[in-house]
C-alpha cells in the first residue's frame, strides 16, 4: 500500500498501524490466487459476449412494454441469451421474481405434484426455503407439504461430501422421489460450497440410478465463479437471483430459471398461470439494466470473490476461524467468519455497514425477518436494496455466531469494508 493511501486510511477511516500491517501481509499472500480467477473471468466474459452477438442484441431490445407485455422482444431475447450462457434449451428471466427464493419456489411448485417427494442431498436447505417446503409445524400454509408433496433430506458426510451411498439407498427404496434438490452455496451452514466437479459426480450417479429424476440446483451466489455452470454437467434446471452475481450489480430486481424446456415451462406456469406462462409480463423499462448487468457480471462476480479471499486471509491472520480458507477452490462468493462471540459478530456487521456507500451513517441491528427462524442482522448499504453482489454481511443470531460476507462491486470497496469491520472488533 502506498504511503498516501495509508495516511488516508489512518486519518479518514481511523485504521490503525496493526491492521494496515495485516493488510500488506494479506495482499502478498493472496496474489497467486488472483491469477486463476482472472482466467475464469476472461473465459466467462467471452462466453457472455458471444451469446449477445449470436442473438443480435441491439438497442431495440431495451424495450419498455406495458400491460400484458405480449411480444416483448427484449424479454424474449434475454431468455435466449441466458439459455445460451447456461447451455440449456430454455430460460425464464423476469423482474416479476421478487428474489431468488421466489424463482426457486416457482421451479419446485411447477415441477412437483401431490404424492411426489423432493429429496435434498445437501442437508437442510437455506432458511427461506423452509416455508416453501413446509419444514416445521409453523411453515405449512401454502407450502409443498400442504399440497401433499413430501420432503426428505440426506445430510452431507462428516467430511462435507455428498453421501452417494445414502442417495442410492433412498432412491431405490422410494419410488415417489421425483426431484433432487442441490444447494450449491452454503446457506447459513459451516461448509464449503459445492464445486462443479462434485455436482457433476453426484448428478451422473443419480442419473445412473434413475435417469428420469429431475435434478434441480439452487445456483444462488454461484454464477460465473467457474467456467462451467451446473447445467453444463447434467443439471436439469437451475434458478437464481438477479441481485446476486448474474445481475452484475445493475439489475434492480428479478430472478431467472434455466434448463430443459419442459421444466422451465412448468415453472413459468407458477410464475403466472397455466396457459399463459412466459408469454405475458411487461418489463417496466428494466431490459437495458438486465442486459448491461449480465454483460458486466463475469467481471463483478470475480471482484466479489477477490474480496472474499482478502477477507478470509486477513481475518485468519487476525485470529478468527474462516471458511473457506483463502487458498481453497471456491464455487460461490460467500466468506464465513466464526466469531464465537455475539458482540463481535454484531460489531463486524456494523463495520461493513459503516464502510458502505449508502446508509453508512446508520447502524444495522438484529431483527425478526420474514422467512428466518432466528433474528438476523444484515449489513447492506447498497444501491439496490438487499443486493448481495454489493458488499454485504449477514448472520443469524445463534451460536457459534458466524457472519457471512459476500459481494463487492469493486475489490477496492471490499477491502476497505473489511478493514473498517476489523477495526470495529480489534
Amino acid at each position: 500500500m502506498i504511503d498516501l493511501t495509508k495516511e488516508l486510511l489512518k486519518q479518514k477511516y481511523n485504521i490503525n498501524e496493526n491492521i494496515i500491517f495485516l493488510y500488506d501481509e494479506t495482499m502478498k499472500d493472496i496474489k497467486k490466487e488472483f491469477e486463476a480467477l482472472d482466467e475464469i473471468r476472461e473465459y466467462n466474459q467471452f462466453k457472455v459476449l458471444k451469446a449477445f452477438q449470436e442473438e443480435h442484441i441491439s438497442d431495440s431490445h431495451f424495450t419498455n412494454s406495458s400491460g400484458y407485455g405480449y411480444g416483448d422482444i427484449g424479454r424474449d431475447a434475454l431468455d435466449r441469451v441466458y439459455a445460451r450462457i447456461f447451455n440449456t434449451e430454455s430460460a425464464l428471466v423476469r423482474p416479476h421474481f421478487v428474489n431468488g427464493t421466489h424463482a426457486i419456489g416457482a421451479a419446485l411448485f411447477g415441477n412437483l405434484r401431490p404424492g411426489d417427494t423432493m429429496l435434498s442431498i445437501c442437508g437442510t436447505p437455506y432458511d427461506t426455503l423452509h416455508g416453501i417446503i413446509g419444514i416445521g409445524e409453523e411453515n405449512n400454509i401454502g407450502s409443498l407439504k400442504e399440497y401433499g408433496i413430501k420432503y426428505k433430506q440426506i445430510d452431507l458426510t462428516e467430511k462435507d461430501k455428498i453421501n452417494l451411498e445414502k442417495i442410492k439407498e433412498t432412491i431405490e427404496n422410494d419410488a415417489s422421489i421425483k426431484l433432487i434438490h442441490i444447494q450449491r452455496s452454503t446457506g447459513y451452514g459451516w461448509r464449503k460450497s459445492l464445486l462443479i466437479s462434485e455436482m457433476k459426480e453426484a448428478i451422473e450417479f443419480i442419473k445412473s440410478i434413475n435417469k428420469n429424476l429431475i435434478v434441480f440446483v439452487d445456483n444462488c451466489y454461484g454464477e460465473f465463479i467457474d467456467i462451467y455452470e451446473p447445467t453444463d454437467v447434467g443439471a436439469d434446471i437451475v434458478a437464481g437471483s438477479l441481485i446476486k452475481n448474474i445481475g452484475g450489480g445493475i439489475a434492480p430486481t428479478g430472478g431467472y430459471i434455466a434448463g430443459k424446456k419442459e421444466f422451465v415451462d412448468q415453472a413459468s406456469y407458477r410464475l403466472t398461470i397455466p396457459g399463459i406462462g412466459g408469454e405475458c409480463g411487461s418489463t417496466f423499462g428494466v431490459m437495458r439494466l438486465f442486459f448491461q448487468g449480465l454483460f458486466l457480471a463475469p467481471h463483478i462476480a470475480i471482484e466479489a470473490v477477490k474480496g472474499a479471499i482478502f477477507c478470509s486471509r486477513i481475518m485468519e491472520k487476525a485470529g478468527f476461524e474462516v471458511l473457506p480458507k483463502y487458498d481453497d477452490k471456491r464455487s460461490d462468493i460467500i466468506q464465513a467468519i466464526k466469531f464465537n462471540d455475539k458482540d463481535k459478530l454484531i460489531n463486524f456487521c456494523k463495520g461493513i455497514q459503516k464502510g458502505s456507500p449508502i446508509d453508512s451513517f446508520v447502524e444495522c441491528e438484529p431483527w425478526d425477518m420474514p422467512g428466518y427462524s432466528d433474528q438476523v442482522i444484515m449489513a447492506a448499504g447498497a444501491f439496490i436494496q438487499g443486493s448481495s453482489i454489493e458488499l454485504s454481511a449477514d448472520a443469524p443470531i445463534r451460536e457459534p455466531y458466524i457472519a457471512y460476507l459476500q459481494g463487492g462491486l469493486t475489490f477496492d470497496h471490499a477491502k476497505i469494508g473489511v478493514l473498517i469491520a476489523l477495526s470495529k472488533i480489534m
